[in-house]
């Protein structure tokens, strides 16, 4: 009784969300720097704020950092210019982490939100804006970076900066020593940065070597979050769980990604049972997937793509929906992780690049195909794949990756995945 009781009814939910419409949160203030925030609303008279029409997605403390963060966050991969529908509705529903970075989408993921900004000033310190600097190997070019991202986002600091991989051009950090290894330039640029205001909080993203960069985190007292490829299936990596609570006991925030987990393969029959379990108990797949994360309560939030409403609602619904998922649903995905494993890469890339030195893009190559197959980003994916230098492509289907396989603890076919990529990337 209890449970049904606590489940929201999707069809109610839709309905409640229709009716409430796009307008009624958006307000005409104007924004004026205060003196503890950087960029504080000064309101021009005293002002009961109004209570939201639509229901609110929970929050929970993003680590120690005295900040609440949604459980649920807007990845803003895409181009929000043209998509500013999603964004005043993620807002509504209290999805107030925004998640960007200075080449998503182009370039056009911040600009859209600076253009959101810029016709509602008001609306900033409701936000918690997190942005990244891509391809930034020397602090200078950090600095050029977050000076530019302020100026499209239309804003005097955002809430979190994330640095992605300083040595290759990747959309992750992959080694710990990066963060250390500038004899401590990078720490003094992060605070000199808070001194200005310009940033409230630091920390990094990682979807390669996650449980090594998330270690060396916790012993960084100037870390302040980390964004990582968290999900069903790594949860059962002991590895990564220890990694979890060593940030947890440090007091850094945890933001979870990939929570899909996808594979680098179409869909399988145990693609299909999995839908078929959850589709009994009232929910997608999707749906399970983030709740399962979200069970984790070291996880501050999770951020996802949401780039069209029905993603955004069905999102929403699986967070409100205060339905745990129960002994048997968590046995299903673990089960799950198992019968699938040989067509996911868990991102442990120390282990391919030990194996082939000579060959250190494995990992980055079972991602791009991974979007390619199953998140539908044929042209990003292939972007990607052309960056990768030109050496390294022509003897992808020369090298023999046994030793590599051999080691792999998913037990990847890798020298077949390898040849599927080239033939849809190259």
């Amino acid at each position: 009784m209890r449970e049904k009781q606590n489940k929201i009814d999707r069809r109610n939910f839709l309905k409640t969300v229709g009716a409430a419409g796009f307008g009624s949160i958006f307000t005409s203030k104007q924004a004026k720097a205060g003196p503890n925030e950087p960029n504080a609303i000064e309101p021009d008279a005293p002002e009961k704020e109004q209570e939201p029409k639509m229901p609110q997605v929970p929050r929970r403390k993003l680590g120690k950092r005295g900040v609440e963060v949604p459980m649920l966050g807007l990845g803003a991969t895409f181009n929000t210019i043209e998509n500013q529908v999603v964004l005043r509705k993620a807002l509504e529903w209290g999805v107030t982490y925004w998640d960007t970075a200075d080449t998503y989408a182009g370039g056009n993921s911040e600009t859209g939100i600076g253009k959101f900004l810029e016709k509602n000033p008001q609306m900033r310190k409701k936000l918690f804006i997190v942005t990244k600097a891509f391809g930034t190997k020397k602090i200078e070019e950090t600095e050029v970076h977050l000076h530019t991202s302020l100026r499209k986002l239309h804003t005097r600091y955002v809430d979190l900066y994330l640095i992605m991989d300083r040595e290759k051009d990747e959309h992750g950090l992959s080694d710990p020593d990066q963060l250390t290894n500038d004899r401590g330039r990078l720490e003094r640029w992060v605070k000199f940065a808070k001194r200005r205001k310009m940033i409230r909080f630091f920390g990094f993203s990682t979807h390669k070597n996650m449980a090594k960069c998330l270690t060396a985190a916790a012993k960084l007292y100037w870390i302040d979050a980390i964004m990582t490829s968290y999900s069903f299936r790594l949860m059962q990596d002991a590895e990564m769980q220890d990694a979890v609570a060593a940030c947890q006991e440090a007091g850094i925030g945890l933001i979870a990604m990939k929570t899909q987990a996808f594979g680098q393969k179409v869909e399988t029959e145990e693609d299909k049972k999995l839908i078929e379990h959850f589709l009994q108990k009232g929910f997608t797949e999707g749906q399970a997937k983030i709740k399962a994360v979200l069970e984790d309560k070291r996880i501050s939030t999770v951020c996802s793509k949401m780039d069209n409403i029905g993603t955004l609602t069905s999102n929403v619904s699986a967070v409100l929906d205060k339905t745990e998922l129960t002994q048997e649903d968590l046995e299903a995905l673990k089960k799950y992780a198992v019968a699938t494993c040989s067509g996911y890469c868990a991102g442990c890339a120390h282990i391919c690049d030990s194996a082939l030195p000579e060959m250190t893009y494995i990992s980055e190559i079972m991602r791009y195909l991974m979007y390619y197959n199953n998140y539908g980003e044929k042209d990003k994916a292939r972007e990607l794949f052309a960056q990768i230098p030109s050496e390294v492509r022509n003897k992808l289907l020369r090298t023999n990756y046994s030793l590599a396989e051999a080691r792999c603890p998913q037990h990847l076919p890798i020298g077949k995945l390898i040849a599927e990529a080239v033939s849809k990337l190259a």
